[in-house]
């Protein structure tokens, strides 16, 4: 029997009946989060087996998982060398945030104007869940709704053009906030402007929209800018 992948990819089930494309999509969220909380750090190296033991997936999901974290610049794949956690770049984040910006609105707007009853539905509950994570000041929930609010608009935008793109920046911009937002972030005002982008998408007011994505994006230049003033100041 056969099914889908996150990446679309046609996988055989394994001898527990779980599809292949089922574990390396579990291979990589694990990963993912780990990579983006630091937890696997820039310069670790990183082997196929260990996290094969450390995960209890299997070397072929595990690895790859490991191959579509390189297409997403969270991994370095060097032949005959290893693979690497890639290091965090502030002045490419800048550069970064210049291409998410315009994907961001029009991706957030599309789904305003795109999105079902229940679809919104889910937007609202996401903003009351960023509000709850912002008014706890908790880092960890608020990264797992982020991703949730990412992979949300990602689906209903309904343009898998878009969605392509913007997937190559999401782990990278939540590993930058993760290493930096105790120094420079303040996380209830970054969870309560990505709830008003929720709230604007559940309400299907395509204007409100792009004004709250733009608030926001403003906001993620001037943390990032700040990031950069620090390390630059720290430096001297």
């Amino acid at each position: 029997m056969t099914r889908p992948s996150g990446d679309g990819v046609q996988s055989m089930s394994d001898a527990d009946g779980e599809a292949w494309g089922s574990l390396t999509d579990r291979a990589y969220r694990q990963l993912e989060e780990l990579i983006v909380t630091l937890r696997l750090a820039p310069g670790d190296v990183l082997s196929e087996a260990a996290l094969s033991k450390q995960l209890g997936i299997g070397r072929t999901p595990i690895r790859e998982a490991l191959q579509r974290l390189a297409r997403e610049g969270l991994v370095v794949i060097l032949p005959r060398r290893g693979i690497l956690v890639a290091e965090i770049n502030v002045r490419s984040q800048l550069e970064l945030l210049r291409v998410r910006r315009e994907l961001e609105r029009l991706m957030a707007t599309l789904c305003a104007r795109r999105c079902s009853a229940e679809e919104r539905e889910e937007f609202a509950a996401l903003a009351e869940a960023m509000d709850a994570a912002g008014a706890a000041d908790d880092d960890v929930a608020f990264m797992r709704q982020d991703r949730q609010l990412n992979m949300a608009i990602s689906a209903y935008c309904r343009n898998e053009y878009a969605s392509r793109a913007i997937g190559l920046t999401h782990g990278l911009s939540r590993r930058f906030w993760y290493q930096h937002y105790k120094q420079v972030l303040d996380l209830p005002l970054c969870a309560r402007l990505h709830a008003d982008q929720a709230r604007a998408i559940a309400s299907g007011d395509g204007a409100a929209t792009a004004e709250s994505t733009d608030r926001l994006m403003d906001y993620m230049e001037t943390f990032t800018r700040a990031t950069l003033d620090a390390e630059l100041g720290g430096r001297r």
